[in-house]
């Protein structure tokens, strides 16, 4: 992107607010941070919301910028490829219009397409990726910030394409190039350049360029020293630095949330194993088997081919053969996926042969023994990888080891191998008709885990009616297919009432938006004993939601919660909450609140305009905590609980208005808030101490202060003016409430005045 992207952004957003697009203003400038940050769940909602509503007003230039960085979302720190390539190719035809194609961030749609390819099988794709990436720097100088990206990522593709020596000429040639146009070259690139003398064998020449490029400027800053970390662990491993490898390695807690990193991360890893430096475990082979998983559902099928060869070596050096045949038989799976398989066979076949030459490790007891050492080991200390290879030889035949054998496959990430076998035992070799409940639910969730849909539907065919009712209505509900889920349950608890037939169908239902439904199947378990507390604690969330207060009393009189006498709403007073709620960016929103009853709370604190809640509104809430209290008693004392929020139950029917402004002294503060407070009129302060704003005669930065004032329905806008005139009327600087004064059509030009001077 060329620098002048930012000013046009600057100048986009003070377009739309004066405009009064407020909402969307805000949103352009926090996309690039939701993207840089790993803030995704608000990225996938706003971005495209963004672009949206770009199109609707004819600015090309602004989607543009939403879908680029929405993409580089997904196609960076997320790593998605095959999943992304439609998109970021659109993205690419998209900024060669007339009309966007003279945007300064129009190359960039050339970089992302390129990442999403080289995801998805970089040495696949490495010609293609080279021919765009030319013919994109040809059109651009190193004067442009499009030039470092562009630049890196064919860098990249060279040695996806086995040219090393040719990467390393050309990532020198790029930096000369920007030294000439007086530009320094981007971190990403830098690290491009000592990738591409490592690949060239020159190690210590790759070390020394790392060290050397960590003072640029990194594109991505957040990323930045987790992948230079990464990096250089395994550059200082190569040289036999076991130490000071293990030293520099990211912590898995800081690379497992960011999948671009998982593929290097994992061969440096096997490195450290293999010197000995860290501990190979199951674990170690469990995290790298949700990896694969991960990869399998983005289209990374260059990595999790890498990933399920690096892990097959891991599992052969801890003797744990069984994962290595199977992740060997994955791996030469995944080749039909790949355009460029030069090579692969070869490993796929050295992992075999190394899985061979293993000896297998002894059980621990005699065959006919062993389902009871399994029972008798440790849970805490025993190794599930191992049990599986003691298992196999009797699994299928004897069901006690079986039922064991492949719950634990399951557990392990391979549940289509315990699948596999459950299935030729209970469905092939037995009649599933004769199985019990518990065969049968293993079953059923093994093959629904496997994506095995089709195996679900026969085993339903072949069940009695109840249990064949429920075996597709959990299938269903795992594939959020919600009104079938609902049929199939009901058919269930019409054959059988069960337990499991209510939840499911209860559950069903409510995701169709029928709270009452919902409550009306769980009701009958108030009067028997087959419930569990957690039945009747969602029986009075859904109760709630459809204000059913007698059902709402007898579910808290079941789980002995002392609630008033009454037959109305349940509106008391009992402690302060912490609700969760959706915030307009995709994000979560913490609001104090005091809870009113068993699954209500009363919100507390005045939420900014655009908002879908306010101060005084009634919300259900889901009574399970999401945080645990603490241990520590001091601890404690200071904690409040936070609970999700369900629905809105009862609006308070607040106005939010804005205030801002210095802040005033100490005294003139506790005015403020006794007069607000006296009249029940809720207020927050969003600014915190870092907040300044300018003395309009001096210049001087002063300490500022901003927030909200909810005003309930019974009051006037006019009354909160007049009340915050008379009260702020001796302060030594005064308060702005622009949008109010406008709003009652008081002195707005005096508020507009006070905002301009103090720069508000």
């Amino acid at each position: 992107m060329d620098v002048d992207i930012w000013a046009w952004v600057g100048g986009t957003q003070r377009e739309l607010h004066e405009a009064g697009n407020t909402g969307l203003a805000m949103a352009v400038g926090d996309v690039p941070g939701q993207t840089l940050e790993g803030r995704f769940a608000q990225l996938d909602v706003v971005a495209p919301a963004v672009a949206q509503n770009a199109e609707a007003m004819g600015r090309p230039w602004l989607e543009l910028f939403a879908r680029y960085w929405h993409l580089l979302g997904r196609v960076g720190d997320r790593a998605n490829g095959a999943v992304a390539i439609e998109d970021a190719a659109a993205l690419a035809e998209f900024a060669r219009r007339a009309d966007v194609q003279d945007c300064p961030s129009a190359p960039a749609a050339v970089e992302t397409l390129a990442m999403a390819q080289a995801n998805t099988d970089g040495p696949g794709y490495a010609s293609t990726r080279l021919a765009a990436l030319g013919a994109a720097l040809d059109g651009i100088g190193p004067d442009s910030l499009a030039f470092s990206g562009l630049a890196t990522q064919y860098v990249l593709a060279l040695l996806d394409a086995g040219q090393a020596g040719e990467a390393v000429t050309y990532a020198e040639a790029a930096v000369e190039r920007l030294r000439g146009a007086e530009r320094e070259a981007s971190w990403e690139l830098g690290a491009a350049s000592a990738r591409a003398l490592l690949a060239s064998g020159r190690t210590e020449d790759a070390l020394a360029a790392l060290d050397a490029a960590t003072g640029l400027k990194a594109d991505d800053p957040v990323a930045k020293d987790r992948r230079e970390a990464l990096l250089k662990s395994h550059a200082l491993i190569i040289l036999g630095r076991a130490e000071e490898a293990v030293d520099a390695l990211p912590d898995l807690d800081v690379v497992g949330d960011h999948p671009r990193e998982w593929v290097e991360w994992a061969r440096t890893v096997r490195l450290l194993t293999g010197s000995g430096s860290i501990a190979n475990t199951w674990q170690l082979g469990r995290i790298l088997r949700q990896w694969i998983a991960y990869f399998e559902t983005v289209g990374g099928h260059r990595a999790r081919f890498e990933i399920a060869l690096t892990a097959g070596h891991l599992a052969v050096a801890r003797q744990g053969l069984w994962q290595a045949r199977l992740l060997a038989d994955y791996a030469e799976a995944v080749l039909a996926d790949l355009t460029s398989t030069e090579s692969l066979p070869e490993r796929v076949a050295e992992l075999r042969a190394a899985v061979d030459a293993a000896p297998e490790l002894p059980p621990p007891g005699p065959r006919d023994e062993l389902v009871a050492y399994f029972d008798a080991a440790d849970g805490r200390t025993a190794d599930p990888e191992r049990w599986v290879g003691w298992l196999w030889p009797l699994s299928g035949t004897d069901l006690e080891a079986t039922r064991r054998h492949t719950t634990t496959l399951g557990f392990l990430g391979f549940p289509e191998a315990g699948a596999d076998v459950y299935w030729k035992t209970i469905a092939e070799d037995g009649d599933p008709s004769n199985a019990g409940d518990e065969d049968v639910n293993y079953l059923t969730g093994l093959l629904i885990e496997a994506g095995q849909d089709e195996r679900v539907e026969r085993l339903a065919a072949r069940l009695p009616e109840t249990r064949s009712h429920l075996a597709l209505a959990r299938l269903h509900r795992a594939r959020e297919r919600w009104e079938e889920t609902a049929a199939e349950a009901e058919a269930a608890v019409a054959a059988e009432p069960t337990l499991d037939g209510r939840r499911l169908w209860s559950g069903a239902v409510q995701q169709l938006g029928d709270n009452a439904k919902a409550a009306e199947i769980l009701r009958p378990l108030l009067d028997g004993e087959e419930g569990e507390e957690e039945d009747v604690w969602r029986l009075i969330v859904l109760s709630t939601a459809v204000e059913d207060w007698p059902t709402v009393r007898a579910a808290a009189a079941k789980l002995g919660m002392p609630v008033q006498p009454g037959e109305g709403p349940i509106e008391e007073e009992w402690h302060l909450v912490r609700v969760i709620l959706p915030a307009p960016d995709g994000s979560r929103r913490e609001v104090l609140a005091v809870r009113t009853g068993p699954a209500t709370a009363r919100l507390a604190i005045p939420q900014p305009r655009g908002i879908d809640y306010n101060a005084g509104d009634v919300v259900v809430i889901d009574p399970r905590p999401l945080e645990p209290v603490p241990e520590d008693e001091e601890e404690r004392e200071s904690f409040v609980v936070p609970f999700g929020a369900v629905t809105m139950l009862r609006p308070g029917g607040y106005t939010s208005w804005f205030f801002d402004g210095a802040a005033p002294s100490e005294e003139e503060w506790a005015e403020f808030n006794e007069v607000l407070a006296e009249r029940g009129w809720p207020m927050w302060v969003y600014s915190d101490e870092n907040y300044r704003v300018t003395h309009p005669a001096t210049g001087e930065q002063l300490p500022g202060v901003f927030g909200w004032i909810a005003l309930p329905p019974a009051a006037r806008p006019a009354d909160l003016d007049a009340v915050l005139d008379d009260v702020t009327e001796q302060w030594s600087h005064p308060l702005a409430w622009l949008d109010l004064a406008r709003e009652v059509g008081i002195e707005a030009e005096r508020h507009e005045r006070i905002s301009k001077e103090y720069g508000l």
